[in-house]
C-alpha cells in the first residue's frame, strides 16, 4: 500500500507542476492511465513502465496528441498485464483512437468500455477475455481494425457488428463463437480482411457475401462447419489468400479459377469438393493468373480425373498439396519447371509410373512426401540439402536407395522407404528401431549390425570410436558364424537319412507348385488350368508391366488357389484375394465358363478393359491367359460387396467364420453406416454414376449384364464401386447369352418371353432398380418376408404393389426412416420404381437416375 500510495504522490505532484508551467487545467486521462497501470500490473512491471520522472506522455506505450493534452493511443502488448481490466481507467479515455493490449492476461473488460466512441484500432488478441461478445461492439462506428483473436469468448457474433460500416480489418479467430455468421456482415462493405478460423461456427455462407464483401484480400474461415457450395465466393474479384480449409464444402474447383483473381494462397484442403481437376480453364481461354500463386493445398477432397496441366505454369509455387483424392491414375505431373518448391505432397494420389528425373531440380524442396502411390522403377538423386521430410512408403520402388540421401538421414526430421521392392546398403549400422518404423519390408544388399547410434550427429572422435567398435563386433560376428557353419554341416551329416526324406517330400511338394496341369475346387465348381510349367505362364499388370509376374506368382499369393482365400463365388466363376509381390492387393477372378476367343482376341479385350477408368467402377489391373481360363485380376475392395452389407455380413468381412455379431451390432460407419439414409443414397448414386458411364460415356456403349447388389462394392473410404463389367464378351454365344439374361431376382420380364432376347441398357435399369429397393428396404429380390397381409413372390412385385395403393413407406426399412427424409426416401423409391417398369421404353436412362438422385441428395452433402 505504501508503495502504490508513494508513486501516486509523486504522480499528482508530477502533473500540477506540469499544468503550472503550461497554464493548463490537468487533464484526468494521465490519472486513468496510472490507475490502469497501477491496477493491471505487478510491481516491478509498473516500474519498468512508468518513469514518474517525465510526463505520462513520455511513458513506454503511451501516445498522445500533439499538445500533450489527451491519450490518444495505447500500445502496451506484452507487458505482462493480467486480470479484469477495472472501470474508471481506459474506458474514460474519451479520446482514445488505438488501444493495443495484446499478449496479455486480461480476463475481463470493463462496462465503461464502450463508450469509446473514436476507436479505430482494437486489439485484445492473445488474452484470456471470455464469455459472449456484447451487442455495444456496435458502438465503435468509427473502428477499422478489430482484433480479438485467440481469447475465450463463446456465443453468436452479435448482429451489432452491421453497425462497423468503417472496418477493413476483422480477426476473430481462435476462439469459441458459435452459430452461423450474422447476414449483417454484409454491411462492411470495406472489409478488407475476414478471419474467422477455429472456432465453432456452422450453417451456410450469407447470401450475396462474395458481391457484398468484394474489397477482401484475405479470406479464413477454416476449422468450423461450414457448408455450401463453392459459388459461394464468386465476385470476389480482390482475393488475394482464401483458406476455407477443415469445413463441410463442396462444389466444382472450376468457378474459383475463373476470371481475373489476384489469388496467391488457395487451401481448401479437408473439403468435399468435387469435379475433374483437369478442367479447370487452360491458361490459353482464362484470365487467371497462375503466376501469382505461391500457395495451393487441396487435399483430402473428392477431385477426380487428372491434376490439372496448369500447374506447369505456376512457377512461384513454394506450397503444393494435393494429397489423397481420387485423381484417375496417371504419371507424374508436370511440375519440373516449379524451382521454387519447398513444399511437396502428392501422397495417395493414385499416380503410376517412374518417378522423373526433374525431381532433383526441384533443389529448394524441404518437404517431399509421395507415399501411397503405385510409383515404380528407381529413386532419382536428389538436390538433398535442404531436404528435412522425405517419405516414399507403399510404392513399388527398386533399386538401391541413393546414398547421397542415405548420408543426409541423420539430419532429417522424418523419412520412410518402408513396402517397396528398394535394397538398402548403408555405409554403417541402422538401428533396430529405424528398421521396423522406415525400412520396413526392404531387403539388405550389405550387413546391417544393429547400432541405435548411427544416425545420431557425432564428433569426430566419437565417429572413430564407433569404427573400432564396429570392427570388433564384425570380427566377432564372422567368428560365430565359422562356428554356427561347422555345427550345421556335423548336424547334417549326422541326419543325412532323415534330411534326405524330407528333401524328396519337399521337392515333390515344389514340383507340384511349378508343373501343371492344375486343378482347383471352389465351393460350387471345380476348375483347371491346363498349363505345364506356372512359371511360363506370364501374368499381365497394366500399370507395372517389367515386374515379370507368372501364374506360379498367382499361385503364390492365393495360397494355391486355397478355399481359404474365396471371397464370392458369381455367375462368372470363383473370386480369390490375394498379395502379390509389392504389396500389390488383389481380387483374381477365374472365368470357369471357357471362351470362345483366342488368346490374342481375349489379351485384347482385356486391354480395352483396363482403360477403362472411372471413380465408380472397380478398376481391371490384370489378366492372365492359364490355358483355356481367363483370369481377370481386380483391384481389391477393402469393405466387401453390397449384398454382404445388406444382408450377410459385416463391413469388411468376406467370409463368415470372421464375423462378429457383437461387433456388427455396434458398428455404425463412424456415422456413415448402412443404417443411414445418407449413406445408402451415396452408394446408390456412385453405382448409377458407374452405369452412366458404361452407358453414355464409352463408345459404343458398355451393357453390364449383371447388375447386382453383389457386383456394388465399397472401396477403403467407402465409396461404391461397381465391378464385371464388360465380362459377357469373353464367352461363346450360348454362355453370353444365359449370363446376358442377369442373375435371378435381376432380370426383366422382357426375358420371360418365348424366344431369344438380346440385353440392352435398360437390361442394367432395371436391375439398378432392384439394387435400388434392396437398399431402401433391406430386402433380398427373391425369398425375403415381404409381408405379413400378402404372399409375396419377389421383392418388385411387393414394393410396386404397396405404391400403387400410395403405401411405399411401409417397405421402408425403419432404420433410415427419420425427421425430414422421409420426403427423400420416398422419392428414391419413386425412382426405383420407374427403373422396374415392365416395358423397357418406359424406363429411364441412367443419365436421367443420375439427375433424379442428385436432386434428393441429403442436406449433408450440399
Amino acid at each position: 500500500m505504501g508503495c502504490g500510495f508513494f508513486y501516486s504522490f509523486v504522480l499528482l505532484l508530477s502533473v500540477f507542476f506540469n499544468h503550472s508551467a503550461s497554464q493548463q487545467e490537468p487533464n484526468t486521462d494521465f490519472f486513468y492511465v496510472y490507475s490502469f497501470f497501477q491496477k493491471m500490473s505487478s510491481p516491478s512491471s509498473l516500474f519498468h513502465a512508468v518513469s514518474i520522472s517525465t510526463h505520462v506522455c513520455s511513458w513506454r506505450g503511451v501516445f498522445c496528441d500533439s499538445r500533450q493534452h489527451y491519450v490518444t493511443a495505447l500500445v502496451l502488448s506484452g507487458f505482462n498485464l493480467s486480470g479484469a481490466i477495472p472501470d474508471t481507467t481506459i474506458g474514460k479515455l474519451s479520446n482514445l483512437q488505438a488501444l493495443d493490449l495484446s499478449n496479455n492476461g486480461i480476463t475481463s473488460l470493463p462496462s465503461d468500455f464502450w463508450s469509446l466512441s473514436f476507436l479505430r484500432v482494437l486489439n485484445l488478441s492473445h488474452n484470456r477475455v471470455s464469455g459472449s461478445l456484447p451487442s455495444n461492439i456496435g458502438n465503435f462506428g468509427s473502428l477499422q481494425t478489430l482484433d480479438l483473436s485467440f481469447n475465450n469468448f463463446m456465443g453468436e457474433i452479435p448482429a451489432s457488428i452491421s453497425s462497423l460500416q468503417n472496418l477493413q480489418i476483422l480477426k476473430l479467430e481462435g476462439n469459441g463463437f458459435g452459430s452461423s455468421i450474422p447476414s449483417g456482415i454484409l454491411n462492411c462493405g470495406s472489409l478488407a480482411s475476414l478471419d474467422l478460423s477455429s472456432n465453432k461456427l456452422n450453417g451456410t455462407i450469407p447470401l450475396g457475401f462474395g458481391a457484398a464483401l468484394a474489397n477482401l484480400t484475405t479470406l479464413n474461415l477454416a476449422e468450423n462447419g461450414f457448408h455450401g457450395r463453392s459459388v459461394d465466393f464468386v465476385g470476389l474479384r480482390k482475393i488475394k489468400i482464401l483458406n476455407v480449409s477443415g469445413n463441410l464444402f463442396e462444389g466444382s474447383l472450376v468457378e474459383l479459377f475463373e476470371g481475373p483473381s489476384p489469388l496467391e494462397v488457395i487451401d481448401l484442403s479437408r473439403n468435399r469438393f468435387r469435379g475433374h481437376f483437369s478442367q479447370v480453364q487452360t491458361v490459353d481461354n482464362s484470365k487467371f493468373d497462375w503466376l501469382r500463386l505461391r500457395y495451393l493445398d487441396l487435399s483430402e477432397n473428392q477431385l477426380s480425373g487428372e491434376i490439372s496441366p496448369n500447374l506447369y505454369h505456376a512457377q512461384n509455387l513454394i506450397h503444393l498439396n494435393l494429397a489423397s483424392n481420387r485423381f484417375s491414375r496417371q504419371k507424374f505431373p508436370q511440375i519440373g519447371m516449379l524451382y521454387r518448391l519447398q513444399y511437396l505432397n502428392l501422397s495417395r494420389s493414385s499416380l503410376t509410373g517412374h518417378l522423373p528425373v526433374y525431381i532433383s531440380q526441384l533443389g529448394c524442396l524441404n518437404i517431399l512426401d509421395l507415399s501411397g502411390n503405385h510409383f515404380d522403377g528407381h529413386i532419382p538423386i536428389l538436390g538433398v540439402e535442404n531436404l528435412e521430410v522425405f517419405d516414399v512408403s507403399r510404392n513399388n520402388l527398386s533399386g538401391e536407395i541413393p546414398a547421397a540421401i542415405l548420408r543426409k538421414l541423420p539430419w532429417m526430421e522424418r523419412f520412410n522407404f518402408s513396402h517397396n521392392n528398394l535394397t538398402l546398403c548403408a555405409s554403417g549400422p541402422i538401428s533396430q528401431q529405424l528398421l521396423q518404423t522406415s525400412f520396413i519390408g526392404l531387403r539388405n544388399s550389405c550387413p546391417i549390425a544393429a547400432n541405435p547410434n548411427l544416425l545420431s550427429r557425432r564428433s569426430g572422435k566419437h565417429r572413430e570410436v564407433v569404427k573400432l567398435i564396429g570392427l570388433a563386433l564384425t570380427l566377432l560376428i564372422f567368428c560365430l558364424l565359422v562356428v554356427v557353419l561347422l555345427i550345421l554341416v556335423i548336424t547334417y551329416r549326422r541326419k543325412k537319412t532323415r534330411m534326405w526324406a524330407v528333401k524328396q517330400k519337399n521337392s515333390y511338394k515344389e514340383e507340384q507348385n511349378i508343373s501343371g496341369p492344375f486343378s482347383f475346387e471352389a465351393d460350387s465348381t471345380t476348375w483347371v488350368a491346363d498349363v505345364k510349367q506356372a512359371t511360363g505362364v506370364p501374368v499381365v499388370i497394366f500399370e507395372k508391366p517389367l515386374l515379370n509376374f507368372t501364374f506360379a506368382d498367382l499361385l503364390s499369393a492365393t495360397s494355391h488357389f486355397d478355399r481359404g482365400t474365396l471371397l464370392a463365388e458369381g455367375r462368372f466363376g470363383p473370386v480369390y484375394r490375394g498379395f502379390l509381390a509389392g504389396g500389390i492387393h488383389v481380387a483374381v477372378k477365374v472365368l470357369v465358363h471357357g471362351s470362345s476367343m483366342t488368346d490374342q482376341e481375349a489379351a485384347r479385350e482385356f486391354e480395352c478393359l483396363g482403360r477403362i477408368k472411372h471413380p465408380n467402377l472397380v478398376p481391371l489391373i490384370g489378366y492372365c491367359l492359364a490355358g483355356e481360363q481367363r483370369i481377370a485380376i481386380y483391384e481389391y475392395m477393402e469393405n466387401g460387396n453390397l449384398q454382404n452389407l445388406l444382408h450377410d455380413l459385416p463391413l469388411g468381412v468376406q467370409r463368415t467364420e470372421d464375423w462378429s455379431t457383437d461387433t456388427w451390432e455396434e458398428d455404425d460407419l463412424n456415422n456413415n453406416g448402412i443404417r443411414t439414409w445418407r449413406f445408402r443414397h451415396k452408394v446408390a448414386l456412385g453405382a448409377a454414376r458407374a452405369l452412366a458411364f458404361l452407358h453414355h460415356g464409352c463408345s459404343p456403349p458398355i451393357i453390364h449384364r449383371d447388375v447386382k447388389a453383389s457386383s456394388v462394392y465399397l472401396d477403403s473410404e467407402l465409396e461404391p464401386r461397381l465391378s464385371d463389367f464388360g465380362l459377357a464378351k469373353m464367352f461363346g454365344d450360348d454362355v453370353a447369352c444365359e449370363i446376358a439374361r442377369g442373375s435371378p431376382g435381376y432380370v426383366g420380364p422382357e426375358f420371360s418371353q418365348l424366344g431369344p432376347v438380346s440385353p440392352t441398357v435398360k437390361s442394367d435399369v432395371y436391375a439398378f432398380g432392384i439394387v435400388l429397393f434392396e437398399l431402401l428396404t433391406g430386402k433380398r429380390p427373391l425369398g425375403d418376408d415381404y409381408s405379413d397381409e400378402e404372399e409375396e413372390e419377389n421383392l418388385v412385385s411387393w414394393v410396386r404393389g404397396l405404391m400403387r395403393k400410395n403405401q411405399g413407406l411401409k417397405a421402408i426399412d425403419h432404420k433410415i426412416l427419420g425427421i425430414g427424409i422421409d420426403d427423400q426416401v420416398e422419392s428414391a423409391l419413386k425412382i426405383g420404381y420407374l427403373c422396374t417398369a415392365d416395358l423397357p421404353s418406359k424406363r429411364p436412362s441412367m443419365h436421367q437416375i443420375v439427375g433424379l438422385l442428385k436432386d434428393i441428395e441429403p442436406s449433408s452433402y450440399k
